[in-house]
């Protein structure tokens, strides 16, 4: 059976141009890792199966913060591990230096039996698109791309008669 989670890529319009908040995983493996290791905030989905729901509560889980706000979808990707993502956009700020991430437990060092507990995210921030499109996990570029595309829909203007 494939493992499922989802996520929420928040957005907002910036002088910069269009701007993504992105988390990057805490841990010893992923300490001196930049480029190709920020994701969305996402997690596994529950028993429910409500990938909504779970983007939601992982997104809380993950900065410490409610996501509010109608959530638009941006489809789906399956990541190298075959993992299948679901993730949705929402627009909105949040204060990088407001996050408090959840703990788990991992083993390390790898195979010893010993475990440690890491904050599963060590920090978030808001990248431009191009800089977004260089720290995202190549499998997750995707969602950008459409973010972009569904951003350029909205804002686009309208013809009058």
């Amino acid at each position: 059976m494939t493992t499922m989670s989802a996520g929420i890529l928040m957005h907002h319009h910036s002088d910069a141009g269009l701007v993504v908040l992105l988390v990057h995983p805490g841990g010893p493996f992923w300490r001196n890792r930049d480029l190709e290791s920020w994701s969305i905030p996402k997690g596994e989905l529950d028993d429910d199966k409500d990938p909504e729901a779970a983007a939601r509560r992982e997104f809380a889980e993950e900065l410490g913060i409610e996501a509010i706000g109608p959530l638009r979808p941006l489809g789906q990707v399956r990541q190298r591990g075959g993992k299948l993502v679901v993730a949705y956009a929402l627009e909105g700020t949040l204060d990088v230096s407001s996050v408090r991430s959840n703990e788990i437990a991992i083993e390390w060092p790898p195979r010893t039996g010993r475990n440690i507990h890491i904050p599963e995210i060590d920090r978030a921030a808001w990248f431009t698109i191009p800089v977004a499109q260089q720290k995202i996990l190549a499998s997750q570029r995707p969602f950008l791309d459409r973010l972009e595309i569904l951003s350029w829909s909205e804002r686009k203007p309208q013809l009058t008669k």
